[in-house]
């Protein structure tokens, strides 16, 4: 109602219930020409923002894989299962991470408590380059946990949004293998064992500036951060997540769905590039 009514619009994550409803959004905010925003408000955390800049800084080298766990002892939902609950937050921000879209999404998981409504799920996206990432998501489990682990191939990431102020952990560990050997006996990984450090953030209320980020895309026309094309594409992985589930895991093309028109392709923007303010350190 509110785009129809030609008012710049923040809608909390996910943007809509379907891919399609999330396009229908998309074309009325550009048919009236106002801003369409989807509340990723994690995107807009000081922690996330370090993240970017430490991987953009190369400090941990190039990204092999991320791993992230959102669990906790319910809530449960009816309407939707654990995946539409929680994993949008860990989908958005491994995306802004790396900066495009999955190869392949699959998921697989069981109902336990309500039947139809599963309650512990498992998600796989893959990458270019060999590049993948798992989401855990659990109304099942004893303890709450928002932990994300990022490997490098030089250092590697641990982020507990759970931890009070030292949210960010690098630990500045690595394997590597001989590039040449000519015997088994000369072939051996080699382990690097340094120091982990936690890098000093200065916090500042995620929604103050994720509000404040809105504010200033409708001053300057510029596209949001986390844009209603950003929900889109967020919706589309749950929607083939869904469909995973249902198939038994079975993995599905996601690129293959973007250039069917289900996502419109775009140019992404490199992670932490659309600026949101300064992250004080």
């Amino acid at each position: 109602a509110s785009l129809l009514a030609g008012k710049h619009t923040l809608v909390e994550k996910p943007l809509a219930a379907s891919s399609a409803e999330c396009e229908e959004l998309i074309e009325i905010a550009d048919e009236k020409g106002v801003v369409l925003m989807s509340g990723h408000t994690f995107l807009y955390s000081s922690s996330v923002r370090k993240i970017c800049d430490i991987i953009n800084a190369g400090d941990i080298g190039d990204i092999r894989y991320i791993n992230a766990r959102r669990l906790n002892l319910g809530l449960f939902q009816k309407d939707i299962n654990v995946v539409w609950d929680l994993a949008p937050h860990d989908i958005s921000i491994i995306l802004h991470i790396l900066g495009e879209l999955p190869l392949t999404v699959n998921c697989q998981g069981n109902a336990h408590v309500t039947s139809g409504v599963e309650d512990v799920t498992n998600l796989s996206l893959s990458f270019r380059n060999k590049k993948f990432a798992t989401i855990q998501s659990s109304w099942l489990e004893p303890r709450k946990v928002r932990e994300m682990t990022i490997v490098g191939t030089r250092r590697m990431i641990v982020y507990d949004d759970l931890q009070p102020l030292e949210k960010i952990r690098i630990y500045d560990v690595r394997v590597d293998r001989p590039p040449h050997y000519d015997t088994f006996a000369e072939f051996h990984y080699s382990y690097h064992y340094g120091d982990s450090y936690i890098p000093h953030i200065q916090q500042e209320e995620p929604l103050k500036v994720e509000c404040q980020h809105f504010i200033d895309c409708i001053e300057s026309g510029m596209e949001p951060t986390t844009s209603g094309r950003s929900g889109l594409e967020l919706v589309t992985i749950l929607e083939a997540a869904t469909a995973s589930l249902k198939a038994n895991g079975a993995p599905l093309n996601f690129l293959r769905k973007r250039d069917d028109g289900v996502v419109p392709p775009r140019p992404r923007q490199s992670r932490g590039a659309v600026q949101v303010g300064p992250l004080a350190v």
